[in-house]
């Protein structure tokens, strides 16, 4: 329950870490992060709408009268979401499905979601890595299955950057511009259910689409025999 109220009202938690531990606030957020990105039985923890907020709390007086800057924001979650990404690559190539089948950690690491990082991976390539940072659970399955497969971890690392720097821009940017705007303040919990609906909706899809697939086959082969 304190997760979810975390999510929906992470603007008010995030100005209550400002008021409490002030400057310190870049450590812990820079802490869940790359918690999120970066242990793969982390997916749940907030990821766009954290830096949302944390743009938009930047541009407030107390944020201001904290010292927090949305550019050093954006820099922090840049390094955490590449940091975390590299270690969840590494955990993934040493340590692969022994974890899944570990009978402690195998409890936080369901394999459908790790079938559906390796579909995402397969149809989309390198580009998944950009594309699976916008996406949330998958962006924390992606680099654990990207090790798995023993991609180039030279190539993963330049798609990584690339992903971390626009995701930390856009989502970072977009709070500070538009967190503030009386209508966005008034209906922030619902614009972050907004945002996380968007960011879920291509997992969403998919999982549509697998199931009537999977649906379609067995039909196939029951109409066959």
């Amino acid at each position: 329950m304190f997760l979810i109220d975390f999510i929906l009202h992470i603007d008010a938690h995030i100005a209550t870490l400002v008021t409490q531990f002030g400057p310190w606030t870049y450590l812990i957020l820079f802490a869940i992060i790359f918690i999120e990105t970066g242990i793969v039985i982390m997916p749940f923890l907030p990821g766009d709408s954290l830096l949302f907020a944390a743009g938009a709390v930047a541009a407030t007086p107390a944020g201001i009268a904290a010292g927090l800057n949305h550019w050093v924001f954006m820099v922090l979650f840049f390094v955490a979401a590449v940091a975390g990404d590299v270690l969840n690559f590494w955990i993934g190539r040493t340590g692969g499905y022994q974890l899944v089948k570990h009978p402690l950690i195998g409890r936080f690491i369901k394999e459908s979601h790790i079938r559906e990082a390796e579909g995402f991976f397969e149809k989309h390539g390198a580009m998944a890595i950009i594309i699976g940072r916008y996406m949330p659970i998958v962006r924390t399955f992606v680099p654990f299955v990207a090790g798995i497969s023993q991609f180039s971890f030279t190539h993963f690392l330049r798609n990584n950057i690339i992903a971390a720097f626009s995701w930390s821009l856009i989502a970072t940017g977009a709070g500070y511009m538009f967190g503030n705007i009386p209508f966005v303040k008034e209906h922030f919990s619902i614009i972050i259910l907004g945002i996380a609906f968007v960011t879920l909706l291509p997992t969403i899809i998919g999982v549509i689409r697998s199931i009537l697939l999977n649906h379609r086959e067995k039909k196939i082969k029951e109409n066959n025999k």
